[in-house]
């Protein structure tokens, strides 16, 4: 189901609850919400569509793909770079890495280790700030 798109700033800056089996359903709908703003948007965190879950959607290179409580636990080459998200008006200032390594789950709930680079990278970056209720 493609989900509204929340703006609300309290809700926004609250750090999410871990990610459940339970919240496969959230993982679906935030996917058709991402793919439904695909010209406007290439990544979304389940807080964007009004759920206070740890899950992350993105377009990887043309392929969408979804992390449940990622985490990022290596990171390397910081830059500074400007973002805009659905959710906020303007864009921001803000660091970022051009390389990290994030743990996850997938949809199965297995953790699960990559590394990712570039624009894909800083997507991860800003989708997990949205997790833990950085608004940047």
């Amino acid at each position: 189901m493609i989900r509204e798109i929340c703006k609300d700033m309290d809700f926004l800056s609250k750090p999410a609850e871990p990610a459940t089996p339970a919240d496969l359903p959230v993982a679906q709908d935030l996917l058709e919400t991402l793919q439904a703003h695909k010209e406007e948007c290439v990544g979304m965190a389940a807080n964007m569509i009004g759920i206070n879950k740890s899950i992350v959607v993105f377009d990887k290179e043309g392929t969408y793909m979804v992390m449940f409580n990622p985490e990022i636990i290596k990171s390397s080459g910081s830059y500074r770079t400007s973002e805009g998200c659905l959710s906020l008006t303007g864009t921001r200032e803000t660091k970022r890495w051009k390389t990290i390594k994030v743990c996850y789950q997938n949809e199965k709930f297995q953790t699960r280790f990559k590394t990712f680079t570039g624009w894909t990278a800083q997507i991860i970056q800003h989708e997990i700030d949205h997790c833990q209720g950085r608004i940047i």
